[in-house]
């Protein structure tokens, strides 16, 4: 599974696209997240905008940035015979030890 982190300017989006709910009176505003052709320098693969109809499409209108993100795979690292290595002795019997086995 991968994960994107977004980073979103609220002072971008525009307060006319922020619609009301009616059932439960919260707002909301649809925003599109697209992967980057390319990475930025900053290494971010992902962008955001806020989402247009259909009439702002065919007119051309300029799309609304409102952020960026980058993707983030969680991968668990695999320990390696090195690694167990590299780990302390547990002592054995340890006073402060108060696991029952």
């Amino acid at each position: 599974m991968s994960l994107i982190n977004l980073s979103i300017c609220l002072t971008d989006l525009p307060k006319d696209k922020i619609k009301l709910s009616e059932k439960n009176g919260k707002k909301y505003i649809n925003l599109v997240c697209a992967s980057r052709r390319e990475p930025s320098k900053y290494g971010e693969t992902h962008t955001v905008f806020v989402s247009q109809e259909k009439a702002e499409r065919e007119a051309n209108k300029p799309i609304v940035y409102v952020g960026s993100g980058k993707e983030y795979d969680p991968q668990p690292q695999a320990v390696t015979a090195a690694d167990i290595e590299q780990m302390p002795v547990a002592p054995i019997d340890d006073p402060a030890d108060d696991l029952p086995f």
